[in-house]
């Protein structure tokens, strides 16, 4: 047999398909280690009465490989959220599927409990679960058609192409993933890596945190990419050997195999980024001094692309000693509980409280406009994973995207304002 050269995802896609390798374009049914979902009116309600009604599903082969998520509407307490969620609780002690409730929104929390370990394959119908690929894993959001996998174990996909990124440097204060993913859609398009996976490598892949990896492939989605990875280095593997649920088998990409294109990027030349109202395509990016006049009235720091403990670290720093302006209104929402405990005793949430944040529990509710909704008029800069009309509130309100960094600094004036500027102060 004759060996072919294949990328990461090849491989972990051969292995969850029973075969020797794939190619990109080969239409095959593939086994998830790991298929998961939140709870979402309109979708997991849906799918768990169609399991059960429409296919007759009365008992799980393997429950384990299920991972369910309570981590949205969680913070209004009423009717209808107990309702919601009472749903899912009684679909997973019915199924014997282990329910994760308020511990933190679950891209992160899958990492923490040891699922996404390097090689292994997990499916979600939200797209974000691509952050696994800082720890070697790939995560792929399927929409819907996680009702496929959940029905029958297995799940039909195109084997897509990759899209290499050699990555060199490191990034300079002030600046990190979330600059980086929108200079890479402001070079490619919104649709520069359209149905393949982005994998990244090279000397400035390997000096980035976890952190950085998970916030950067998190919003692969806004390149049109399916998924993100980087090879597994002893990062990876250091934090994969700490919280391991069960064994694993780490794969790298060969030296020869092949990709659809190839492209450098010099982390230390990113300068900080803004995505204007609207959306996350790449004619809406500016460099932040091309906005240090527009005004704020709300900060974010939170979600799954930007709340872990590094954001926090450095939103605190930014903010040591200061206090925001008195017309802005700053909220943080560790990604996890976890992180939210760490920045607690790192005594990172005294300092942001001290300038005038409010610190919220961990859940998606911000990111989605459901806590705290943004009224008529009001100009919010958030580490949010959308900035689309209506994404946090009021459709006539303004989402500006930016970086942690960046957030804490326009938190501090007013208006937005690169972080290096008050680095230097």
């Amino acid at each position: 047999m004759i060996d072919v050269p294949q990328t990461i995802t090849e491989k972990i896609l051969a292995r969850a398909g029973g075969v020797d390798s794939v190619r990109p374009g080969q239409n095959l049914p593939f086994r998830p280690d790991h298929m998961i979902a939140y709870d979402f009116p309109g979708y997991t309600d849906v799918m768990f009465r169609q399991m059960h009604e429409d296919f007759g599903i009365t008992e799980l082969a393997e429950p384990e490989r299920y991972l369910v998520f309570i981590d949205h509407m969680l913070t209004k307490g009423d009717a209808k959220e107990r309702d919601i969620h009472k749903v899912t609780r009684d679909w997973c002690e019915f199924y014997g599927v282990t329910l994760h409730e308020a511990e933190g929104i679950g891209h992160q929390v899958t990492a923490e409990l040891g699922y996404a370990l390097p090689g292994r394959f997990l499916i979600h119908f939200d797209g974000h679960v691509s952050g696994l690929g800082a720890f070697g894993a790939l995560g792929w959001g399927v929409r819907r058609d996680l009702l496929e996998a959940w029905v029958s174990g297995q799940i039909y996909l195109d084997v897509p192409a990759t899209v290499r990124f050699d990555l060199t440097g490191q990034f300079r204060p002030g600046v990190d993933n979330r600059d980086l993913i929108h200079a890479i859609i402001g070079r490619l398009g919104a649709d520069g890596c359209a149905h393949q996976v982005m994998e990244f490598g090279g000397p400035g892949a390997e000096s980035m945190s976890i952190d950085r990896r998970q916030g950067l492939c998190g919003m692969a989605m806004f390149t049109g990419a399916v998924s993100a990875i980087f090879n597994p280095d002893r990062t990876a593997l250091d934090y994969a050997a700490a919280v391991a649920r069960g064994p694993y088998e780490p794969v790298a990409s060969d030296p020869d195999a092949e990709y659809s294109s190839r492209h450098t990027f010099d982390l230390s030349a990113i300068e900080p980024q803004v995505v204007l109202p609207g959306s996350a395509r790449s004619a809406n990016t500016r460099g932040v001094s091309e906005l240090d006049s527009t005004e704020v009235t709300k900060a974010f720091i939170g979600s799954c692309a930007s709340g872990r403990i590094e954001d926090i670290r450095s939103a605190a720093e930014l903010l040591r000693g200061r206090r925001v302006a008195e017309s802005v209104e700053l909220n943080v929402v560790p990604t996890s509980a976890e992180i939210h405990r760490q920045a607690e005793q790192e005594g990172l949430l005294d300092v942001l409280r001290s300038a005038g944040a409010n610190i919220h529990t961990s859940s998606c509710d911000f990111c989605f406009g459901y806590q705290k909704p943004l009224q008529p008029g009001e100009k919010c800069i958030s580490t949010g994973v959308l900035n689309i009309s209506g994404r946090m509130g009021s459709t006539k309100s303004e989402i500006y995207m930016g970086s942690a960094s960046t957030v804490a600094a326009s938190a501090l004036t007013g208006k937005i304002t690169d972080p290096r500027e008050v680095m230097a102060s």
